[in-house]
């Protein structure tokens, strides 16, 4: 296969929901957490769980970076533009997320042409290097860019700040909000700790595709090693992923728990070490960082180094994170945690909606929220009562 037509063949789906159908034990229930955005939409967009017997459950995780940042992620950049009057880029969706006070950082840009007195800026942009380009076209401005994502996008900003170093510019920050995937698995897998949101069973998981382009499969294998879950990393497209629930429900069958690759075609055991090299030179861990719906984990995130300290705005601005409770209405942290499903949330679809969000998983396209209301999965059928796993097959997409 090497086409993208391939991966979306109806008659391929219609065949792999049949091996799917003969493959699964009627005894039991099937429990899998996807732990990528992108699964997460694309699941969504191709209806792939309206393929699923009915004891095989999706799960979302919190595969979304703009979806776990917390809201005082949020208000830090919000000060940055409004007290320390630096121009702040960011992509699209950070713009709209809800941060303190019925702000956002899309509301504070309205603001700007509004208020002459406030002498920040704020610019959308498509890639880092629209920050850095703008920093050397405007010397005058101290300019900020805000990046967040899991391992994928750290190696593009790591190239940001070396060239930012090389060029000599005095005028150019980065506010590191980069976190990491395997903490994060741990942090669903670990019983031990309570947590507010509640804990979810599961039988395994699909693996994110892109983030396992960098770092590979190896860091995966000790949940299939402690935790006895098995991990099918997984390609973008519709078929990618029922191959990969395929592949977790004979794993599931056979009592076997280790890590396979069906994405093989992009991602290796080591990943791309040259990438993990250049992040390890910029970045290091941090010893704990705020997750939404995952509270703080330890060394779950990174931080700029301290050779390329004159490049991070956390201490050129000594601006600290304060943490900031959700909405009292908003019920990201157990959709981002699987316990519950959007449509679970009492404002999913009425108060919430993508063009009005009051949680983060309803902006980004690739939350969970914001993929059931596209595409109509908040539609489906309510979970049987007394349910022990987060909803019926039919609306877990």
């Amino acid at each position: 296969m090497r086409f993208i037509d391939e991966f979306r063949d109806g008659e391929l789906a219609r065949g792999l929901a049949a091996a799917i159908r003969q493959a699964v034990r009627p005894d039991r229930d099937y429990r899998f957490m996807e732990f990528c955005g992108g699964h997460t939409h694309a699941i969504a967009r191709y209806g792939v769980t309206d393929l699923l017997p009915p004891n095989v459950h999706l799960i979302h995780g919190p595969g979304c970076p703009v979806c776990v940042l917390p809201i005082g992620r949020i208000d830090m950049a919000i000060r940055l533009v409004r007290e320390a009057g630096v121009t702040l880029c960011s992509y699209g969706d950070p713009l709209r997320v809800p941060a303190s006070g019925g702000l956002s950082l899309l509301k504070v840009k309205a603001a700007l042409g509004r208020d002459g007195n406030m002498p920040g800026d704020l610019r959308m942009i498509y890639s880092g290097a629209d920050a850095l380009a703008f920093a050397q076209q405007h010397p005058e401005r101290q300019v900020v860019f805000l990046a967040i994502g899991f391992e994928t996008t750290t190696p593009p900003t790591a190239v940001l700040i070396r060239q930012a170093q090389a060029l000599g510019l005095g005028n150019f920050s980065v506010l590191c909000c980069h976190v990491l995937t395997p903490p994060a698995i741990a942090s669903i897998l670990a019983t031990t700790e309570a947590r507010q949101w509640g804990s979810v069973s599961l039988d395994g998981f699909i693996g994110p595709a892109h983030v396992s382009t960098i770092i590979g499969t190896r860091p995966y294998e000790c949940f299939a090693e402690d935790y006895r879950k098995p991990m099918v990393v997984a390609g973008f497209e519709p078929l990618d992923v029922m191959l990969a629930i395929l592949m977790l429900i004979k794993q599931v069958n056979a009592g076997r728990a280790f890590v396979e690759n069906e994405f093989s075609r992009a991602v290796t055991r080591d990943g791309n070490l040259r990438a993990q090299h250049l992040v390890s030179e910029v970045f290091e861990p941090r010893r704990s960082f705020a997750w939404r719906g995952l509270g703080e984990l330890p060394y779950s995130a990174l931080r700029i180094r301290q050779a390329f300290a004159d490049f991070d705005a956390e201490q050129r601005y000594a601006v600290r994170y304060e943490a900031v409770a959700d909405h009292p209405a908003c019920e990201c942290g157990a959709v981002l945690r699987g316990v519950k499903q959007p449509r679970q949330c009492r404002i999913f679809g009425s108060v919430c909606t993508p063009e009005n969000p009051v949680g983060s998983c309803m902006v980004s396209s690739e939350g969970a929220c914001a993929a059931h209301y596209s595409f109509g999965r908040f539609a489906d059928a309510a979970p049987p009562a007394g349910a022990d796993f987060p909803g019926s097959p039919r609306a877990s997409g």
